[in-house]
């Protein structure tokens, strides 16, 4: 589950008084109701009077969000929109109150930020407004950016092997980082990447913590959240691990920026109709082996996967694939 709670809240029961001596205590009586709509409408008086919303980027299961700008200074940023009965992922604070996990990640990434960030980094949660129906995420946007998914196919259907080993170098880095500070993402995948091209060397970004939990030492997960075909271990064993889970998707990352056509599908390649191009190194086919090892207990570690000679070889060939196929 990923509910979790801090602290269980605590609540002092006091006595009524046994005679009317003394100053009568009053009952507590429940949060007046307009109070708390006039506070949820001076709360989004309060972002519209900071942020203008524009054109939408994309939409999911967990929320939809816009592109827009900070008033004060035009800084660009992205807004989301959750609906509270579509929030998936909740925690429970000291106070009793559930807030959506993608806050508190995206709360703690922000605590825990070093100065010198690899190269690889979630994007920064500006602001978020807790209103009646809906929770509003105010997020960094970078740009010029594009998702990894519309950056392959704007490149052709797949990239060269270099530029796709400095792609995942920094993920692989970002994974790590992440899995440090005990947070799983669960859903690392092309459209969750921006790739931002300001400069001659790409910068990889992560986003969308909707589905992300906090982890626990040895803790198994037995309800899935998330794309069921990046979780291999889902359909053997109906539970998951954040380790395995995590190497698993930088190799469904990696398949799908090298090859063309198609994209990859964990049940066909668990059913061996799956093949990694031969025209790819050596030391690249290696590598995406390593990732789809189906055992949980002998897949390779994030930290072994940083250390791999492909991620580490700079000599690589540049060579664009050929299409998988499946039969």
């Amino acid at each position: 589950s990923c509910n979790t709670s801090v602290k269980d809240a605590r609540v002092s029961k006091r006595k009524a008084a046994a005679n009317d001596e003394g100053p009568k205590r009053k009952n507590k009586r429940r949060p007046d109701l307009e109070k708390t709509r006039q506070s949820v409408d001076a709360l989004r008086a309060e972002f519209e009077a900071k942020y203008k919303q524009q054109d939408q980027l994309g939409e999911g299961g967990y929320g939809t969000v816009f592109g827009g700008y900070r008033k004060a200074d035009n800084l660009p940023v992205a807004i989301k929109h959750i609906a509270k009965e579509k929030i998936g992922c909740k925690h429970v604070d000291e106070t009793g109150k559930q807030l959506p996990m993608e806050v508190v990640i995206m709360l703690k990434l922000a605590d825990k930020r070093s100065r010198s960030v690899r190269m690889s980094a979630p994007v920064s949660l500006l602001e978020w407004y807790d209103l009646d129906q809906e929770v509003i995420l105010v997020l960094e946007r970078p740009i010029p950016a594009e998702d990894l998914y519309d950056y392959i196919n704007h490149n052709g259907g797949s990239l060269e092997e270099q530029e796709a080993k400095i792609i995942l170098k920094q993920l692989v880095d970002a994974a790590i980082d992440l899995e440090e500070k005990k947070i799983f993402h669960r859903d690392i995948k092309a459209e969750d990447i921006l790739i931002e091209t300001s400069s001659d060397v790409l910068r990889v970004r992560l986003i969308d913590f909707g589905v992300g939990c906090f982890i626990k030492r040895g803790a198994c997960y037995r309800k899935l959240y998330g794309t069921p075909d990046f979780i291999p271990e889902w359909f053997s064993l109906g539970r998951y691990r954040a380790g395995p889970t995590t190497v698993w998707q930088m190799g469904v990352v990696l398949f799908d920026t090298l090859h063309s056509d198609a994209a990859f599908e964990t049940t066909e390649f668990l059913k061996d109709r799956v093949r990694i191009s031969e025209t790819l190194s050596e030391n690249c086919q290696d590598f995406l082996q390593r990732c789809f090892i189906t055992d949980p207990k002998q897949c390779p570690t994030l930290e072994q996967l940083r250390t791999h000679p492909w991620l580490n070889n700079t000599n690589t060939t540049h060579r664009q694939t050929d299409s998988f196929m499946y039969w």
